[in-house]
């Protein structure tokens, strides 16, 4: 039997990241995946458990249960003139849900999407998805993956619907600046272009934590989740934080997607917010910046190679341009037990890059880094 797709989806594929993981041999360690290796907080788990034991688990509001739309609120009202109230919320079944209802929202045929380039790799699918023409803003390679402000001016047009931002960045790990945030509303004022501000990594940072457009500019609507810092990405629990006009039409498509995210992982969210909660990311902040330190110092010793390492999230950019394609990069390293994701996939910008992650075993770091440089031609015969 041939299975026939609507058009809408017959040119979206699955992305290079579990590419190259189906295609690695057994023994392989990973490096492009970036899923955090660390518990879930205690807390978090004796609450679910506790959910499951005493409590009727049942269908919950299409946007989210009161108590948890509270805690997220608070949490995004953090530094704002004017704070959030649940009623800007709406809960769902992880991130990578919340940017597909809040894309498919927003955007219709003939419109366009400004995204960044380099980027995540839902963002670009989603928008063809929803019909609507894809635009890009560059982050230069050339310059660490900065903004470029001159780039972002000249991919806005009277068509512009959505802009996203990511910061800090997947999969570059940097942030935009406090400037660069303002620039960005400063060019916005006025116009009815919203702004999908993914701040899914926005509690790793190692310096002064990323602002939020959140507090410059109205039409900004966040997406984030407890994936990464409370390290619950099969929880799947996530959100939209935003104008209330807008929220409430995005949990109408929520509604018709998964009615509610899971009740357990809901309930046991809120305590992700306690003090216990709160303590537990910043355990896990500061060993990612061990760890980050761990790959950086390997990459120097067994490579020699050059790198961004960004401010934020927990990937670097290898800069492997020397040895070909970032593709044919990848697939090469395969041999080694190395699984890596190519630079390309994410945005012409970082080709030549390969993304690793740095979340998981110092010890597999060392490893990872180690097999890499055995397969690649020595630094020394460059």
């Amino acid at each position: 039997m041939t299975f026939t797709p609507a058009d809408r989806i017959k040119h979206i594929g699955k992305s290079a990241t579990r590419r190259l993981f189906d295609l690695a041999p057994p023994g392989s360690i990973n490096l492009g995946l970036g899923e955090p290796d660390f518990p879930v907080p205690q807390v978090v788990r004796d609450e679910a458990i506790r959910v499951i034991n005493e409590e009727h688990i049942g269908y919950t509001p299409n946007s989210g249960i009161p108590p948890l739309k509270k805690e997220i609120a608070a949490y995004h009202s953090l530094g704002l003139a004017t704070a959030y109230s649940p009623a800007s919320v709406c809960v769902m079944n992880g991130a990578e849900e919340a940017i597909f209802n809040v894309m498919m929202s927003i955007l219709g045929p003939g419109d366009e999407a400004l995204l960044p380039d380099p980027c995540y790799l839902a963002y670009q699918p989603i928008a063809e998805i929803a019909g609507a023409f894809q635009k890009y803003y560059r982050l230069r390679a050339s310059r660490g993956f900065e903004f470029d402000r001159a780039s972002f001016e000249a991919g806005l047009t009277n068509k512009t619907r959505l802009v996203v931002i990511n910061s800090p960045s997947n999969p570059t790990s940097t942030s935009l600046t406090r400037d660069d945030l303002q620039f960005i509303a400063g060019r916005l004022a006025g116009s009815n272009v919203y702004v999908l501000a993914d701040e899914i990594y926005r509690d790793f940072y190692f310096g002064e934590q990323p602002g939020s457009l959140s507090g410059f500019y109205d039409k900004t609507i966040i997406v984030s989740g407890l994936s990464k810092m409370m390290s619950m990405t099969g929880w799947r629990i996530g959100w939209a934080v935003g104008p209330e006009e807008a929220i409430k039409q995005i949990t109408v498509l929520h509604q018709y997607v998964s009615t509610c995210a899971s009740a357990i992982t809901q309930k046991a969210a809120v305590a992700a917010f306690s003090d216990e909660g709160r303590r537990a990311t910043v355990a896990m902040r500061e060993e990612l910046g061990r760890r980050r330190d761990v790959m950086t110092e390997a990459i120097d010793r067994e490579l020699g190679l050059p790198y961004v390492a960004g401010d934020g999230a927990y990937y670097v950019m290898l800069d492997v341009s020397r040895y070909g394609s970032s593709e044919e990069v990848s697939i090469k390293l395969l041999d080694a037990k190395v699984i890596s994701v190519p630079g390309g996939a994410f945005g012409t910008e970082a080709e030549g890059y390969l993304r690793l992650s740095y979340c998981f075993d110092p010890a597999l770091i060392e490893e990872g880094v180690r097999r890499i440089g055995k397969a690649l031609p020595s630094r020394f015969n460059r």
